[in-house]
């Protein structure tokens, strides 16, 4: 048992731990969260017949452990206005050589992308952050959220053109201000 949690933790750990951080916003509920999923992982690897990787495997596993999060807080929702703090995010953020000043100015695209990312529906966001932040394939994506690879490419197509629209109108807003 100990060796195949030391597997998974080795293997997945980061990425599972991202995906729930991303979906929850909160590092102690996803902490709490993914310590459910590797006793869920160990509990039922015996039933585990392979019919996809084991990293998709678990990550379906993550998935049903933040839906039944959401379940038990009785509100899918409860982050939906809340402001990111960019300390959370920075290490989630790639780095680049850019200029100071093109770095905040990326930081705060991010920031708002993050917070207009809780507009889209549960569905569109887990694409979103499956596909573009933690870069699994079209395939990884269908078989973790248990989709068709055509149901995900919708989804992906409608969540990026929903965040186009959203980003716009904020951007546009701000400028209003300056």
């Amino acid at each position: 048992m100990k060796a195949l949690f030391n597997h998974f933790y080795e293997t997945y750990h980061q990425d599972i731990y991202n995906y729930v951080f991303y979906m929850v916003k909160d590092r102690t509920v996803a902490e709490d969260i993914v310590q459910e999923v590797y006793i869920r992982i160990i509990k039922s690897y015996d039933r585990f017949r392979g019919d996809s990787s084991e990293k998709t495997w678990a990550f379906s596993i993550a998935r049903h452990a933040v839906f039944d999060h959401f379940r038990k807080q009785k509100r899918k929702k409860k982050h939906t206005n809340e402001t990111v703090d960019l300390g959370e995010w920075t290490e989630f953020i790639p780095t680049t050589e850019a200029a100071p000043d093109e770095v905040v100015i990326q930081q705060e695209d991010m920031q708002v992308l993050y917070r207009l990312l809780d507009k889209c529906s549960i569905n569109q966001k887990q694409v979103v952050v499956l596909r573009y932040i933690q870069g699994h394939s079209l395939k990884e994506t269908a078989e973790i959220l248990n989709m068709t690879v055509s149901n995900v490419k919708t989804l992906q197509h409608r969540a990026i053109k929903k965040l186009k629209n959203l980003f716009a109108k904020e951007k546009k807003g701000g400028e209003s201000g300056d």
